[in-house]
């Protein structure tokens, strides 16, 4: 047996296009949906995701605006920059670029942000309101990662999932998501204290990799016929490679595809759905503000 694969870059490719044709309605009624990119320093990756933003945003029909700023920029300026943006009604979702240098405190940018214009769901606010069911923006990944399982018909109710990483960004909300009653499924997370990692994730009817170590599940740690998605997106030094590095992800890709029943590659899995759902955010997001505008004529 070999597991299909998941082709994340053509479901992305349709969310995208349907993000772009929210985005032409949107248009039609005067509001041109507009997302901030903020990118501090010259981070190889971070400079390679948010150029990958732009381009999304683009084609999408949507203004997005491009800020990079010196590694060397203080917390204060920043801060400045943001209450800007927030109090700039043109611009419907902000998004600072992480990790930020190490004089910034990434915390108190993430609060700084109007949870209205949160885009990556990451301001406690939001996260609050999806712990508790309420409507908000969900954070790009898990999302993206929840609409793979959905498009290609692999069911969660009543499946056990295993998450292995914790992060605020994948790990905790992707397995807050999958306890609501619309997904329904039994969720076990795994993390570094965990004794016997593989005893769990043997259990595991969907494996979800989000630990970012490479290559870390092998096929002895996976359930035959299990759905596998590696969220994990790592750089591997490469010779041969033009930009010296290649990418991997947290899964042994070429064991696990031949246990596995659904398998996402890296690249071309999960990372071009984090983008799509970051469109689809920004379209809410300016629908949002076009909305409470009409309700305070």
């Amino acid at each position: 047996m070999s597991a299909e694969i998941i082709d994340g870059f053509s479901i992305a490719r349709d969310v995208r296009e349907k993000a772009a044709a929210a985005a032409a309605e949107l248009k039609v009624r005067g509001v041109t949906p507009c997302l901030a990119v903020i990118l501090v320093g010259e981070d190889p990756a971070s400079i390679s995701y948010v150029t990958g933003k732009q381009k999304a945003l683009a084609e999408a029909g949507m203004d997005g605006r491009d800020i990079r700023l010196p590694g060397d920029t203080s917390e204060q300026s920043l801060l400045g920059l943001i209450d800007e943006l927030n109090r700039d009604a043109a611009v419907h979702g902000i998004l600072v670029q992480l990790p930020l240098p190490k004089h910034i405190d990434e915390d108190k940018i993430i609060m700084a942000i109007s949870p209205d214009k949160d885009v990556d769901g990451f301001h406690p606010v939001n996260v609050g309101n999806l712990m508790i069911g309420r409507k908000s923006y969900l954070p790009c990944t898990p999302h993206g990662v929840l609409v793979l399982l959905k498009t290609m018909g692999i069911p969660t109710s009543g499946r056990h999932v295993v998450i292995v990483g914790r992060s605020n960004i994948v790990g905790k909300p992707l397995s807050v998501l999958l306890l609501r009653k619309e997904y329904n499924a039994t969720v076990t997370v795994c993390h570094t204290g965990t004794k016997d990692m593989a005893l769990f994730t043997r259990q595991a009817d969907i494996l979800i990799a989000a630990a970012g170590c490479p290559g870390m599940i092998t096929a002895d740690m996976v359930k035959p016929g299990a759905a596998v998605i590696d969220v994990g997106v790592n750089r591997i030094p490469d010779s041969s490679k033009k930009s010296g590095f290649r990418l991997c992800g947290d899964v042994d890709f070429e064991a696990v595809k031949e246990k596995a029943s659904y398998i996402t590659p890296v690249p071309r899995g999960v990372g071009p759905m984090t983008i799509a759902m970051l469109m689809m955010n920004t379209v809410e997001a300016a629908r949002n503000s076009f909305e409470k505008r009409q309700q305070d004529l």
